[in-house]
C-alpha cells in the first residue's frame, strides 16, 4: 500500500471493544475501599469512556460526598491497578467488529487505533483479543504529547499507520471523538451502540450506524470523496 491508501481510524472503548463492565468492577473495587456501595453498571454505562477519574467523580458528587485531591488520587491508582491486573475480563469486540476491520482491510483500507486508554492498556487488550494483527498503528493516551479531542491525535495517528489525513476517517462513540475529527477535518462515523451520555445523532458527526455490519468499504469511500479526499 501507498501514502495513498485509505485509512480508517478507530476509537477502542466503547467503539471496538465493550469494555464497560470490566471498568465499572474496576469502578467498583476502588469505591468499596472506602466503604461506597456499588454503582449501578446500567447508570454509569454512558459515562464508562470518560475514564477512572472522570466516573469516581460523578459517583462522589452522585452521593454527595466530599472529595479531596488526594483522595481522587488514590482511588484512581486502586482503579487502575484493578483494571491492569483483569486485562482482557469480559471485554469483548462488539458484535460484527472483526468481520468489520477484515471487510474494509480486504478493501485495501489501513487500520488503525486512536484511543485516550493508556497505550499499555491499549496494546495488552488488543493483543489478548487477537485484534493487534489488524492495525498499523495504535495510539494510546501516552503515546504523544498530546490527546483527543486535540486533533493532533489523530492526525498523527494516521500519520503512524503510513496513511493519508486527506483520505481518513474516525469511527467512534463519544463527543470527544466527533469533536476530534471534525477539528481535522476528517469525516466521521458515530455508532449508536458506544458510550454516549447523549444521542450521537445530535453530536454532527457525518453519519452514525445501528451496527457494524453498515460500516462498509462504499461508505467509507463515499465519506472521503464528499470530504474532497
Amino acid at each position: 500500500m501507498d501514502a495513498k491508501t485509505p485509512t480508517i481510524v478507530f476509537d477502542l472503548d466503547g467503539t471496538l471493544v465493550d469494555t464497560a463492565d470490566d471498568l465499572i468492577a474496576s469502578l467498583n473495587h476502588a469505591l468499596s475501599t472506602e466503604g461506597m456501595r456499588r454503582v449501578d453498571p446500567a447508570w454509569l454505562r454512558p459515562y464508562a469512556g470518560h475514564g477512572g477519574r472522570a466516573m469516581i467523580e460523578r459517583v462522589y458528587a452522585a452521593e454527595r460526598r466530599a472529595l479531596a485531591p488526594g483522595l481522587l488520587d488514590a482511588l484512581v491508582k486502586g482503579f487502575l491497578d484493578h483494571y491492569s491486573d483483569s486485562i482482557p475480563g469480559v471485554s469483548r469486540p462488539f458484535p460484527g467488529a472483526v468481520e468489520a476491520l477484515e471487510r474494509l482491510a480486504d478493501a485495501g483500507f489501513r487500520l488503525a487505533v486512536c484511543t485516550n486508554k493508556p497505550q499499555d492498556y491499549s496494546d495488552r487488550l488488543l493483543e489478548a483479543l487477537g485484534l493487534s494483527a489488524h492495525f498499523s498503528a495504535i495510539c494510546g493516551a501516552d503515546a504523544l504529547t498530546f490527546r483527543k479531542p486535540d486533533p493532533r491525535h489523530l492526525v498523527e495517528t494516521i500519520l503512524r499507520a503510513n496513511g493519508d489525513p486527506g483520505r481518513s476517517v474516525m469511527v467512534g462513540d463519544s463527543r470527544t471523538d466527533v469533536d476530534t475529527a471534525r477539528a481535522a477535518g476528517i469525516p466521521v462515523v458515530a455508532v449508536e451502540f458506544g458510550y454516549s451520555d447523549v444521542r450521537v445523532h445530535d453530536l454532527g458527526p457525518s453519519t452514525v450506524i445501528a451496527d457494524f455490519g453498515e460500516l462498509t468499504p462504499d461508505l467509507a469511500r463515499r465519506l472521503i470523496s464528499a470530504a474532497g479526499g
